[in-house]
């Protein structure tokens, strides 16, 4: 048989395989059996009611399109799609996609649980991070990581005072309170003349909590009548130094060393360092782990002398005179940046000029460089401070020159010399008992004193105000009322593990009790380190934020500087001028964009 032709239809349903080796032409030809034949073409459409197997053909080729009812399974190698795919339903991927060509176009959106690679090429896509929001947090707004995992806005809280607080009651007698942290313990120590027990040296530990503080008992370290207290804390003994004239006419300069153990206090034994000291103020020199004192010696010359703490015992080496005539009322700070120690004092014997000199710190042994005078007036109530920030030091004074004004000035340590800018008025009004401290935290310096002058509140009334040092001037914030009652004999020092300031103070409006109070600067939750983003929307407290991270574009900003570099402020807002801490942002794209720095 050459050939079967059919013009008509044509059944087969034999039990045998027909073999047509030169091919079958008809108009329609059905088989209800197997099929084996060296080629097939067909003109019309070829209809199979079963399954068309054929394992053996290795490629399909269309020129048309091909249409699948019930999906396209492959079983090895994958499919290869050399021109555009197109796909109305989404694609669901149980394994890793690889696209080795020219890229996936996809103008939908692409849902994965994790992306594989490092992202770098992907266009349209924004790190960032999930989180727990605590509090609410706004569409971007600059956010931090907190310690517990959390993320929050970046924010300042205001300057604020906790309650005054009695820890002693009795009457605490002029020249007596001093105030010092105990940075190991976390503890403050404050020690005064007890007026109301004939006069004993006492010392009180307090614990702050918030803005409040708890003492213990007080614990003597002077059984006599005693004045001229002082307090330093060493942090590399982490022990006190206690300094002060020993009362009963003989007027020696003692010592000893103070031990703090949970809220009391131990001594070590007493020691002389002088014959007769009074004025005495004293500061820790951390480069050479050594405590100065300054003083008035019994010539009422101003003279310093260098201890060491061992144990629970203290050593002097000698004495060097910084002023060789009269010289009243110093205070003493020291210069972290440049490893020296900075003396300011009222020079009686130079119309009581407001001078400070600068003393080298070597061994057992301190040398002083030339004094300079920083106000040509009669210049009471000094305190002193470092600002480590600024790398300024910071001279508080009572002007008796211009009506008693509160003045500050600053001043730069250079080699053995110090020169200052311009003093600068912080009370308009007569001012009295000056305590000056830097607050690390804040950057910032915090003057609590006496107000003489009824400046906007009661005479003689507790006031604290905060400074602010730029180059070698410093400009202040409005001061606040602490005790609205007169006040005397104030000291003050900073508690550097809860960045709280505590004042030490006499209450004269509560029978001269001692009485302290805690001062919470303006103050930031952004450190160095813990900036993390930018809220990519509105999220309330608890809800997961999304939170847009290094190498992402936020925004959701306003007001940019745009191809500008942006840093963090404290209260969270963008400048093109870095604040402290110094916290780059990013780069501004536009005005609403900033590229956030990776």
């Amino acid at each position: 048989m050459s050939r079967l032709r059919a013009d008509s239809l044509v059944n087969y349903s034999g039990s045998g395989t027909p073999n047509f080796k030169s091919g079958v032409t008809g108009a329609a030809v059905t088989f209800t059996g197997d099929i084996t034949a060296a080629n097939g073409s067909f003109t019309g459409n070829v209809t199979i009611d079963g399954n068309l197997t054929y394992k053996d053909v290795t490629n399909v080729d269309s020129v048309g399109i091909i249409t699948a009812q019930q999906g396209i399974q492959v079983s090895a190698n994958g499919v290869t799609v050399s021109g555009v795919g197109t796909f109305n339903n989404p694609i669901t991927v149980a394994g890793i996609a690889t696209i080795n060509g020219g890229g996936l176009d996809v103008t939908g959106v692409i849902t994965a649980t994790s992306y594989s690679g490092d992202g770098s090429s992907l266009s349209g896509v924004s790190p960032s991070v999930s989180g727990i929001a605590s509090g609410t947090l706004a569409n971007g707004q600059t956010v931090i990581l907190q310690s517990d995992g959390t993320v929050t806005g970046i924010a300042t809280t205001s300057q604020s005072l906790g309650s005054a607080t009695v820890f002693e009651s009795g009457n605490v007698t002029d020249r007596g309170i001093d105030a010092a942290f105990d940075t190991s313990n976390g503890k403050v120590v404050i020690v005064y003349k007890d007026g109301g027990d004939s006069d004993k040296g006492k010392a009180v530990v307090g614990t702050v909590s918030g803005t409040s503080i708890s003492f213990g008992t007080p614990v003597v370290f002077e059984t006599t009548a005693m004045d001229y207290t002082s307090i330093t804390f060493d942090s590399n003994a982490n022990k006190f130094l206690i300094a002060y004239q020993e009362g009963g006419g003989n007027q020696y300069g003692k010592a000893r060393v103070g031990t703090v153990s949970g809220t009391s206090i131990s001594f070590g034994t007493e020691v002389q360092f002088v014959s007769e000291a009074s004025d005495i103020v004293g500061t820790f020199d951390s480069s050479n782990n050594k405590i100065v004192l300054a003083y008035r010696d019994n010539n009422n010359y101003g003279a310093a002398i260098v201890g060491t703490i061992s144990g629970t015992d203290v050593s002097f080496g000698s004495v060097a005179q910084f002023q060789g005539s009269d010289s009243r009322n110093p205070d003493i700070t020291f210069d972290s940046t440049n490893n020296k120690v900075v003396i300011a004092w009222r020079h009686l014997s130079n119309s009581h000029y407001g001078t400070a000199i600068v003393g080298t710190v070597s061994g057992t042994s301190i040398s002083f460089g030339s004094a300079v005078v920083f106000e040509s007036a009669r210049s009471e109530n000094i305190s002193a401070t470092y600002d480590s920030s600024n790398e300024k030091v910071v001279i508080v004074f009572t002007d008796n020159g211009d009506s008693d004004k509160g003045k500050a000035i600053v001043g730069t340590v250079s080699g053995t010399s110090i020169s200052f800018g311009s003093p600068v008025v912080f009370d308009s009004a007569a001012i009295f008992r000056t305590a000056a401290v830097y607050d690390s935290n804040a950057g910032k310096v915090v003057i609590a004193y006496k107000d003489g002058g009824n400046s906007g509140g009661g005479y003689n009334y507790g006031r604290v105000i905060v400074g602010t040092v730029s180059g070698t001037s410093i400009s202040f914030d409005t001061s606040l009322i602490f005790e609205s009652a007169a006040t005397d004999n104030i000291d003050a020092t900073f508690a550097s593990n809860i960045n709280k300031v505590i004042i030490g103070y006499r209450d004269e409006g509560n029978s001269n009790y001692g009485t302290s109070i805690v001062f919470r600067n303006e103050s930031t939750n952004l450190t160095s380190s813990n900036f993390l983003g930018f809220s990519n929307a509105a999220y309330t407290d608890g809800q997961t934020a999304t939170i847009q991270i290094a190498g992402a574009v936020d925004d959701a900003q306003s007001g940019l500087t745009t191809a500008s570099v942006h840093y963090v402020q404290n209260d969270g807002t963008l400048s093109t001028t870095a604040g402290t801490p110094s916290v780059e942002a990013g780069l501004a794209l536009s005005a609403t964009e900033i590229a956030i720095k990776a």
